[in-house]
């Protein structure tokens, strides 16, 4: 890692994650309110338009929501019923790639502690959800399209960029996230070097795919584990396939 990236003042971390295309279904957690979680009282009125909003066109169509067949049926039933819905913490409802070498159920005791006070994903229906938050199945891409609202990511972008950076105050800024959750933030124009957006690069200059994936999840693993402060231990990642690039 570049010297230049090291951080001056950095009193916390922040990683900075999207949510999974796939996600664990049902839950035994308490039933979904909007102003629930970490941003749950900045974000929930925003959260309760767009779950009336999915409730209006019928949980989405095919166009809307990116699937077809049974995983669409399980798509609408799902946005069609959040207000109330049965729970599950946030790191057990997401199941895609990164999560899966994530895998949150076998961190220790203080890197769970870490994940809760750093962790943030960015979510079409949520806005921002803590690592630990207990939300409902749901299905709404940031790149969606819904009646009255426009692009999801575009219609967001105001409020989360003011929640986020606040939220974001001093602490170092890993940004492991797609160009289709980014674009629903603006970052405070003096986040400067505290703001790492990683990339993650082969011998081909490739960054892109499902190894990527994994390896961003084996990164976020490893940030949470060490024992070094946040900047050395992105220094000592190692991987037989990719390195670290910032920007």
């Amino acid at each position: 890692m570049p010297t230049s990236r090291s951080p001056r003042i950095a009193q916390g971390l922040a990683i900075l994650l999207p949510p999974s295309e796939g996600k664990a279904g049902g839950g035994n957690g308490p039933k979904w309110v909007a102003g629930s979680g970490v941003f749950g009282r900045q974000l929930s009125k925003s959260r309760r338009y767009l779950a009336d909003s999915l409730a209006a066109v019928e949980g989405g169509d095919a166009k809307i929501l990116g699937v077809g067949g049974a995983h669409l049926e399980r798509a609408r039933a799902a946005n069609t019923n959040l207000i109330g819905a049965p729970t599950l913490p946030a790191w057990q409802r997401y199941t895609g790639v990164v999560w899966d070498h994530l895998d949150p159920s076998t961190l220790s005791p203080s890197a769970l502690r870490s994940a809760h006070d750093s962790v943030v994903i960015f979510s079409g229906l949520l806005g921002l959800v803590g690592f630990d938050d207990r939300i409902p199945d749901y299905k709404l891409k940031m790149g969606a399209a819904l009646p009255g609202i426009g692009k999801v990511s575009t219609w967001w972008r105001p409020t989360l960029s003011t929640v986020l950076n606040s939220w974001l105050d001093d602490r170092l800024i890993i940004d492991l996230l797609p160009q289709e959750h980014r674009s629903a933030w603006q970052p405070d124009a003096d986040l400067g070097e505290r703001h790492l957006v990683v990339n993650f690069q082969n011998d081909t200059g490739r960054t892109v795919g499902h190894d990527a994936k994994a390896a961003k999840g084996l990164l976020v693993r490893h940030l949470l584990e060490s024992k070094d402060q946040p900047h050395q231990a992105l220094a000592t990642w190692r991987h037989p396939q990719f390195t670290l690039d910032f920007s």
